[in-house]
């Protein structure tokens, strides 16, 4: 396959940033896309330029950095992450265009990589259990149902890749902050910040700059582990809960 690549090439978070054409040829369709760019890469160093700066790291879909808008998606037209996109996704001859995440709480550091470290912070604030779990405990000793346990176990497959912010026009954070607070308050583990919790991770999010809730669903369409927007009901339910006996924020 023979393509062309518009890419965001931005020197740092304060000059510029502008799209720039380059042309790969002989792309294999088994490649995953993060193979197909560090093809593109080595030729550019080779040429003595900057190489295309790019997140990664387990490629396995599970990490959540390989953040990136390819033609109008984050990750690409497929639900999945961008290590997993395959350029059998694509025909030959297409035009690609990549762009970095576009929200104000995931500045550009270059290229195509951003700062997430607003999610980071979002977790600090009550993303958390203080309880000492201590060993392993047997099974069934806290006896769960099998219902609750699956809808906390899909919450907790969110891996915090930002998807839904990029997708959102508000650049809302409510799908990652509402499976984070889902996940804790459905378990024994997760009651004794409950309250504190949700009303501190809501109050961070504000802080850093994330946007309203669009009701458009826009970000569970496009989030590659398929997280609930049920998540967001639970988590405006929750909120209002706590701020009914508020007694942190």
């Amino acid at each position: 396959m023979n393509l062309t690549l518009k890419v965001w090439r931005q020197k740092n978070a304060n000059s510029k940033g502008e799209l720039k054409t380059y042309h790969v040829k002989d792309v294999s369709p088994d490649m995953s896309f993060l193979e197909m760019f560090d093809v593109l890469n080595e030729e550019l160093l080779l040429k003595g330029e900057d190489p295309i700066a790019f997140d990664h790291d387990c490629r396995e879909g599970i990490c959540g950095m390989c953040s990136m808008y390819i033609n109008g998606h984050p990750h690409g037209p497929e639900q999945t992450t961008t290590c997993q996109l395959h350029m059998r996704s694509f025909k030959d001859g297409d035009t690609i265009v990549v762009e970095p995440w576009r929200a104000k709480a995931f500045p550009v550091v270059k290229d195509l990589v951003v700062d997430r470290s607003a999610f980071d912070r979002i977790i600090q604030a009550g993303g958390y259990i203080s309880v000492n779990t201590g060993n392993a405990p047997d099974a069934n000793e806290i006896p769960i149902s099998k219902e609750v346990a699956d809808a906390a176990f899909n919450a907790a497959t969110c891996i915090g890749c930002g998807a839904c912010v990029a997708a959102c026009k508000n650049a809302s954070a409510m799908l990652f902050v509402s499976a984070k607070v889902a996940q804790l308050s459905m378990l024994p583990q997760g009651q004794i910040e409950r309250k504190k919790r949700v009303e501190q991770m809501v109050a961070k999010m504000d802080e850093e700059g994330f946007g309203a809730c669009t009701n458009t669903g826009a970000c569970a369409a496009e989030c590659p582990k398929e997280i609930s927007l049920a998540n967001i009901a639970i988590l405006n339910r929750e909120y209002l809960t706590a701020k009914a006996t508020s007694e942190y924020v």
